[in-house]
Protein backbone atom coordinates (compact mmCIF):
# COMPACT_ATOMS: atom_id res chain seq x y z
CA UNK A 1 0.00 0.00 0.00
CA UNK A 2 1.34 3.40 -1.22
CA UNK A 3 0.93 6.06 1.53
CA UNK A 4 0.57 9.81 -0.12
CA UNK A 5 2.89 12.74 1.01
CA UNK A 6 1.53 14.96 3.20
CA UNK A 7 1.34 18.62 1.36
CA UNK A 8 2.89 21.86 3.32
CA UNK A 9 2.14 25.09 2.33
CA UNK A 10 2.66 28.66 3.53
CA UNK A 11 1.41 31.08 0.78
CA UNK A 12 -1.17 33.19 3.57
CA UNK A 13 -0.68 35.90 6.22
CA UNK A 14 2.27 35.41 7.87
CA UNK A 15 3.35 32.31 6.71
CA UNK A 16 7.06 30.98 6.64
CA UNK A 17 8.90 27.60 5.35
CA UNK A 18 10.96 25.91 2.89
CA UNK A 19 10.02 22.30 2.19
CA UNK A 20 13.69 20.70 1.71
CA UNK A 21 12.14 17.36 1.04
CA UNK A 22 8.75 15.24 2.31
CA UNK A 23 8.33 11.62 2.48
CA UNK A 24 5.19 10.02 3.46
CA UNK A 25 4.27 12.28 6.99
CA UNK A 26 8.20 13.18 7.50
CA UNK A 27 9.48 16.42 6.10
CA UNK A 28 12.75 18.27 6.00
CA UNK A 29 12.14 21.91 6.98
CA UNK A 30 14.29 24.93 7.41
CA UNK A 31 13.51 28.60 7.96
CA UNK A 32 13.65 31.52 5.55
CA UNK A 33 15.68 34.49 6.26
CA UNK A 34 13.45 37.86 6.92
CA UNK A 35 13.62 39.49 3.46
CA UNK A 36 16.98 42.06 3.14
CA UNK A 37 17.92 40.71 6.12
CA UNK A 38 20.27 37.75 8.05
CA UNK A 39 17.12 37.23 10.54
CA UNK A 40 15.55 34.24 11.01
CA UNK A 41 13.50 32.54 13.54
CA UNK A 42 9.56 32.70 12.70
CA UNK A 43 7.77 30.10 10.92
CA UNK A 44 3.96 29.18 10.43
CA UNK A 45 2.82 26.43 7.87
CA UNK A 46 0.12 24.58 6.99
CA UNK A 47 -0.06 20.54 6.90
CA UNK A 48 -3.04 18.69 4.87
CA UNK A 49 -3.48 15.00 4.43
CA UNK A 50 -2.09 13.65 7.43
CA UNK A 51 -5.39 12.91 9.46
CA UNK A 52 -4.40 10.39 11.82
CA UNK A 53 -0.89 9.56 11.07
CA UNK A 54 2.21 11.26 12.94
CA UNK A 55 3.70 13.68 11.69
CA UNK A 56 7.73 13.90 11.91
CA UNK A 57 8.65 17.53 11.19
CA UNK A 58 12.34 17.74 11.01
CA UNK A 59 13.85 22.34 11.05
CA UNK A 60 17.48 22.12 9.76
CA UNK A 61 20.09 24.25 10.31
CA UNK A 62 18.95 25.89 13.59
CA UNK A 63 22.27 26.54 14.58
CA UNK A 64 22.18 29.76 11.52
CA UNK A 65 18.98 30.92 13.10
CA UNK A 66 18.74 34.50 15.09
CA UNK A 67 18.50 32.83 18.31
CA UNK A 68 19.78 29.49 18.58
CA UNK A 69 19.31 29.61 22.10
CA UNK A 70 15.93 29.70 21.55
CA UNK A 71 15.66 26.21 20.76
CA UNK A 72 16.63 24.02 23.37
CA UNK A 73 13.49 23.81 25.74
CA UNK A 74 10.97 24.71 22.85
CA UNK A 75 7.95 23.16 21.56
CA UNK A 76 6.69 24.16 18.46
CA UNK A 77 2.83 25.49 18.19
CA UNK A 78 -0.08 23.72 16.71
CA UNK A 79 -3.40 24.32 16.07
CA UNK A 80 -6.33 22.08 14.29
CA UNK A 81 -9.11 24.91 14.32
CA UNK A 82 -6.79 27.62 14.35
CA UNK A 83 -8.53 29.35 17.58
CA UNK A 84 -7.06 26.79 20.36
CA UNK A 85 -3.27 26.56 20.48
CA UNK A 86 -1.37 23.97 21.88
CA UNK A 87 2.22 22.57 21.82
CA UNK A 88 3.22 19.72 20.22
CA UNK A 89 6.26 18.03 21.39
CA UNK A 90 9.50 18.62 19.85
CA UNK A 91 13.11 18.08 20.75
CA UNK A 92 16.25 19.96 19.52
CA UNK A 93 19.79 18.36 18.80
CA UNK A 94 22.28 20.43 18.33
CA UNK A 95 24.85 18.03 17.15
CA UNK A 96 23.03 16.81 13.79
CA UNK A 97 21.91 19.04 10.77
CA UNK A 98 23.86 21.93 11.86
CA UNK A 99 20.82 22.14 14.72
CA UNK A 100 17.40 20.52 14.25
CA UNK A 101 14.34 20.11 15.79
CA UNK A 102 12.98 17.01 15.64
CA UNK A 103 8.33 17.90 15.75
CA UNK A 104 6.02 15.43 16.44
CA UNK A 105 2.14 15.33 16.16
CA UNK A 106 -0.95 13.30 15.15
CA UNK A 107 -3.53 15.33 13.91
CA UNK A 108 -6.95 14.19 14.15
CA UNK A 109 -8.29 16.52 10.74
CA UNK A 110 -6.60 16.61 7.60
CA UNK A 111 -5.36 19.94 8.04
CA UNK A 112 -3.20 21.39 10.89
CA UNK A 113 -1.41 24.53 11.78
CA UNK A 114 2.32 25.30 12.72
CA UNK A 115 3.96 28.13 14.39
CA UNK A 116 6.73 29.70 16.20
CA UNK A 117 4.02 31.44 18.14
CA UNK A 118 0.53 31.70 18.02
CA UNK A 119 0.37 33.89 14.83
CA UNK A 120 -1.87 37.13 15.14
CA UNK A 121 -3.46 37.67 11.82
CA UNK A 122 -3.61 41.36 10.01
CA UNK A 123 -7.31 40.40 9.68
CA UNK A 124 -7.72 39.88 13.39
CA UNK A 125 -5.97 43.21 13.47
CA UNK A 126 -8.03 45.14 11.63
CA UNK A 127 -10.90 43.45 13.90
CA UNK A 128 -9.33 44.80 17.18
CA UNK A 129 -8.85 47.87 15.88
CA UNK A 130 -11.92 48.26 14.38
CA UNK A 131 -14.11 47.37 17.60
CA UNK A 132 -11.86 49.51 19.51
CA UNK A 133 -12.43 52.54 17.49
CA UNK A 134 -16.22 52.00 18.07
CA UNK A 135 -15.94 52.25 21.73
CA UNK A 136 -17.47 55.17 23.42
CA UNK A 137 -14.67 57.83 23.97
CA UNK A 138 -12.19 56.01 21.90
CA UNK A 139 -10.96 57.99 18.81
CA UNK A 140 -8.98 56.54 15.87
CA UNK A 141 -5.89 57.90 14.65
CA UNK A 142 -3.60 56.78 11.36
CA UNK A 143 -0.02 57.62 12.47
CA UNK A 144 1.32 56.78 8.87
CA UNK A 145 2.38 54.75 6.44
CA UNK A 146 4.58 52.13 6.02
CA UNK A 147 6.86 51.11 2.76
CA UNK A 148 4.42 48.04 1.45
CA UNK A 149 1.39 51.02 2.38
CA UNK A 150 -0.24 49.78 5.55
CA UNK A 151 -1.92 52.14 7.89
CA UNK A 152 0.00 52.59 11.16
CA UNK A 153 -3.26 52.00 13.42
CA UNK A 154 -2.92 54.18 16.80
CA UNK A 155 -6.36 54.12 19.28
CA UNK A 156 -6.49 57.05 21.79
CA UNK A 157 -8.77 57.48 25.25
CA UNK A 158 -8.46 59.15 28.18
CA UNK A 159 -9.25 62.52 29.36
CA UNK A 160 -6.04 62.87 32.09
CA UNK A 161 -3.14 64.76 32.10
CA UNK A 162 -0.65 61.74 32.14
CA UNK A 163 0.64 60.86 28.79
CA UNK A 164 0.76 57.21 28.39
CA UNK A 165 1.96 55.10 25.33
CA UNK A 166 2.03 51.26 24.61
CA UNK A 167 2.86 49.84 21.81
CA UNK A 168 3.78 46.57 20.47
CA UNK A 169 5.13 44.37 17.78
CA UNK A 170 8.45 46.09 16.11
CA UNK A 171 9.33 42.74 16.06
CA UNK A 172 6.69 40.92 14.09
CA UNK A 173 7.44 37.59 14.71
CA UNK A 174 6.29 38.67 18.37
CA UNK A 175 2.78 38.45 17.89
CA UNK A 176 2.57 37.27 22.15
CA UNK A 177 2.83 41.47 21.94
CA UNK A 178 -0.35 41.77 19.70
CA UNK A 179 -2.39 39.37 22.02
CA UNK A 180 -1.58 41.46 24.69
CA UNK A 181 -2.95 44.07 23.16
CA UNK A 182 -5.98 42.17 22.65
CA UNK A 183 -6.29 41.78 26.31
CA UNK A 184 -5.57 45.55 27.05
CA UNK A 185 -8.06 46.86 24.15
CA UNK A 186 -10.48 45.03 25.89
CA UNK A 187 -10.08 46.21 29.51
CA UNK A 188 -9.63 49.86 28.53
CA UNK A 189 -12.68 49.84 26.35
CA UNK A 190 -15.03 47.96 28.99
CA UNK A 191 -16.69 51.00 30.34
CA UNK A 192 -17.58 48.18 33.82
CA UNK A 193 -14.12 47.66 33.60
CA UNK A 194 -12.93 50.07 37.02
CA UNK A 195 -9.08 49.55 35.80
CA UNK A 196 -10.62 51.37 32.73
CA UNK A 197 -12.53 53.77 34.27
CA UNK A 198 -9.11 55.09 36.56
CA UNK A 199 -6.84 54.81 33.36
CA UNK A 200 -9.41 56.89 31.36
CA UNK A 201 -9.63 59.57 34.12
CA UNK A 202 -6.27 60.42 35.14
CA UNK A 203 -4.21 59.59 32.06
CA UNK A 204 -4.73 60.20 27.79
CA UNK A 205 -4.14 57.14 26.41
CA UNK A 206 -2.10 56.07 22.72
CA UNK A 207 -2.54 52.82 21.68
CA UNK A 208 -0.72 51.14 18.61
CA UNK A 209 -1.09 47.52 18.54
CA UNK A 210 0.86 46.68 15.72
CA UNK A 211 4.35 49.10 14.94
CA UNK A 212 5.48 46.37 11.99
CA UNK A 213 2.67 45.42 9.71
CA UNK A 214 4.58 44.51 6.72
CA UNK A 215 6.65 42.51 8.62
CA UNK A 216 3.63 40.50 9.93
CA UNK A 217 1.99 40.06 6.89
CA UNK A 218 5.40 38.70 5.19
CA UNK A 219 6.12 36.32 8.31
CA UNK A 220 9.01 38.49 9.30
CA UNK A 221 10.68 37.79 12.58
CA UNK A 222 12.05 40.76 13.59
CA UNK A 223 12.17 43.37 10.60
CA UNK A 224 9.93 46.00 8.28
CA UNK A 225 9.74 45.25 4.58
CA UNK A 226 12.83 46.81 3.66
CA UNK A 227 15.05 44.44 6.52
CA UNK A 228 15.30 46.99 8.39
CA UNK A 229 14.84 46.57 12.85
CA UNK A 230 12.80 48.94 13.75
CA UNK A 231 14.31 48.91 17.39
CA UNK A 232 17.03 50.46 16.12
CA UNK A 233 15.91 52.95 14.46
CA UNK A 234 14.35 55.42 16.99
CA UNK A 235 17.54 57.23 17.35
CA UNK A 236 17.50 58.77 13.43
CA UNK A 237 14.20 57.19 11.98
CA UNK A 238 13.89 57.88 8.03
CA UNK A 239 10.80 57.77 5.63
CA UNK A 240 13.01 55.79 3.57
CA UNK A 241 14.20 52.64 6.12
CA UNK A 242 11.76 53.13 9.19
CA UNK A 243 8.20 55.13 8.69
CA UNK A 244 6.76 53.33 11.24
CA UNK A 245 9.17 54.52 13.38
CA UNK A 246 9.65 58.04 12.10
CA UNK A 247 5.64 58.47 12.48
CA UNK A 248 5.22 57.12 15.92
CA UNK A 249 7.82 59.08 17.21
CA UNK A 250 6.90 62.27 16.11
CA UNK A 251 3.04 61.70 17.66
CA UNK A 252 4.83 61.03 20.75
CA UNK A 253 6.76 64.61 20.32
CA UNK A 254 3.45 66.20 19.65
CA UNK A 255 2.05 64.96 22.61
CA UNK A 256 5.00 63.92 25.07
CA UNK A 257 5.29 60.93 27.22
CA UNK A 258 5.41 60.36 30.85
CA UNK A 259 4.99 56.23 30.55
CA UNK A 260 5.70 54.23 27.92
CA UNK A 261 5.35 50.46 27.67
CA UNK A 262 6.66 48.83 24.25
CA UNK A 263 5.68 45.15 24.21
CA UNK A 264 7.78 42.28 22.82
CA UNK A 265 8.68 38.09 23.38
CA UNK A 266 12.37 36.84 24.34
CA UNK A 267 13.12 33.50 22.39
CA UNK A 268 15.44 32.42 24.98
CA UNK A 269 14.49 33.14 29.04
CA UNK A 270 11.46 31.07 29.88
CA UNK A 271 10.33 34.30 32.13
CA UNK A 272 8.39 36.91 31.93
CA UNK A 273 10.03 40.73 32.84
CA UNK A 274 10.93 43.90 32.09
CA UNK A 275 13.80 45.41 30.82
CA UNK A 276 14.48 49.84 31.60
CA UNK A 277 16.75 52.44 30.52
CA UNK A 278 19.93 52.19 33.00
CA UNK A 279 22.75 53.96 30.91
CA UNK A 280 20.82 56.50 29.24
CA UNK A 281 23.03 59.96 29.33
CA UNK A 282 20.31 61.75 31.78
CA UNK A 283 19.92 58.94 34.05
CA UNK A 284 19.16 59.31 37.57
CA UNK A 285 18.29 57.33 40.35
CA UNK A 286 15.28 59.38 41.15
CA UNK A 287 13.94 58.56 37.22
CA UNK A 288 15.21 55.15 37.61
CA UNK A 289 13.22 54.61 40.68
CA UNK A 290 10.21 55.21 38.52
CA UNK A 291 10.53 52.22 36.43
CA UNK A 292 12.07 50.15 39.60
CA UNK A 293 8.83 51.00 41.21
CA UNK A 294 5.76 50.03 38.74
CA UNK A 295 7.95 46.79 38.55
CA UNK A 296 7.86 45.61 41.89
CA UNK A 297 4.43 46.71 41.70
CA UNK A 298 3.69 44.01 38.86
CA UNK A 299 5.40 41.79 40.29
CA UNK A 300 3.63 41.34 43.29
CA UNK A 301 0.26 41.38 41.19
CA UNK A 302 0.79 38.18 38.88
CA UNK A 303 2.96 35.44 39.90
CA UNK A 304 3.15 35.09 35.63
CA UNK A 305 5.73 37.90 36.43
CA UNK A 306 9.22 37.54 37.92
CA UNK A 307 12.61 39.85 37.97
CA UNK A 308 15.65 37.56 38.72
CA UNK A 309 16.20 36.86 35.23
CA UNK A 310 16.07 39.19 32.45
CA UNK A 311 19.10 41.33 30.64
CA UNK A 312 21.85 42.66 31.97
CA UNK A 313 21.54 46.19 32.92
CA UNK A 314 23.49 49.08 30.57
CA UNK A 315 26.64 50.53 32.38
CA UNK A 316 26.59 53.89 32.90
CA UNK A 317 26.81 56.02 29.48
CA UNK A 318 26.35 53.09 27.86
CA UNK A 319 22.72 52.69 26.94
CA UNK A 320 22.09 52.06 22.95
CA UNK A 321 19.63 55.32 22.18
CA UNK A 322 18.76 53.49 18.82
CA UNK A 323 16.08 51.48 20.75
CA UNK A 324 13.37 52.77 22.06
CA UNK A 325 12.79 52.07 25.67
CA UNK A 326 16.12 54.16 25.84
CA UNK A 327 15.25 56.80 23.65
CA UNK A 328 12.15 57.41 24.88
CA UNK A 329 13.39 57.62 28.48
CA UNK A 330 15.87 60.06 26.72
CA UNK A 331 14.21 62.32 24.84
CA UNK A 332 11.22 62.37 27.32
CA UNK A 333 12.12 61.81 30.72
CA UNK A 334 9.32 59.15 30.34
CA UNK A 335 9.01 56.27 32.69
CA UNK A 336 10.15 53.77 29.80
CA UNK A 337 10.31 49.76 29.34
CA UNK A 338 10.20 47.11 27.30
CA UNK A 339 7.98 44.13 28.84
CA UNK A 340 9.26 40.54 27.73
CA UNK A 341 7.15 37.24 27.30
CA UNK A 342 8.32 33.95 26.38
CA UNK A 343 8.30 31.72 23.47
CA UNK A 344 8.73 28.68 25.48
CA UNK A 345 6.97 28.11 28.87
CA UNK A 346 6.94 30.52 32.12
CA UNK A 347 9.35 28.05 33.83
CA UNK A 348 7.90 29.83 37.15
CA UNK A 349 4.07 28.22 36.11
CA UNK A 350 4.54 26.17 33.36
CA UNK A 351 1.89 24.90 31.49
CA UNK A 352 1.96 21.56 29.61
CA UNK A 353 -0.33 21.68 27.25
CA UNK A 354 0.20 25.67 26.13
CA UNK A 355 3.27 26.61 27.59
CA UNK A 356 2.65 30.33 27.25
CA UNK A 357 -0.10 31.01 25.11
CA UNK A 358 -2.74 34.29 24.01
CA UNK A 359 -5.09 33.57 27.16
CA UNK A 360 -1.96 34.19 29.44
CA UNK A 361 -0.33 37.26 27.24
CA UNK A 362 -4.06 39.14 27.65
CA UNK A 363 -4.11 38.12 31.50
CA UNK A 364 -1.10 39.80 31.85
CA UNK A 365 -1.79 42.84 30.21
CA UNK A 366 -4.78 43.38 32.52
CA UNK A 367 -2.27 43.05 35.46
CA UNK A 368 -0.42 45.52 33.91
CA UNK A 369 -3.17 47.77 33.53
CA UNK A 370 -3.93 47.34 37.07
CA UNK A 371 -0.47 47.97 38.43
CA UNK A 372 -0.69 51.48 36.10
CA UNK A 373 -3.46 52.27 38.31
CA UNK A 374 -1.31 51.36 41.46
CA UNK A 375 1.41 53.56 40.21
CA UNK A 376 -0.26 56.42 39.25
CA UNK A 377 -1.93 56.53 42.61
CA UNK A 378 1.00 56.29 44.75
CA UNK A 379 2.59 59.04 42.28
CA UNK A 380 -0.18 61.40 43.37
CA UNK A 381 0.04 60.77 47.11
Amino acid sequence: MITADIKIDAAFDSGNIEVVSIDGASARLRIPNDHNSEFAQWFHFRVSGAAGRELVLTFENLKDTAYPQGWPGYNACVSEDRAYWGRAASSYDPDTGNGTLTVRYTPNSDLVWFAYFAPYSMERHNDLVSEAALAKGVSYRRLGETLDGRTIDCLEMGEGETQVWLYARQHPGESMAEWWMEGALEVLTDPADVVARVLRRKCRLHVVPNCNPDGSFRGHLRTNADGVNLNREWAEPTAEKSPEVLAIRNAMDETGVDFAMDVHGDEAIANVFLAGFEGIPSWTDEHGEKMYRYQRILDRRTADFQVKNGYPKSAPGKANLTISTNQVAERFGACAMTLEMPFKDNDDWPDPDQNWSPERCKLLARECLGALVEWLEGAEG
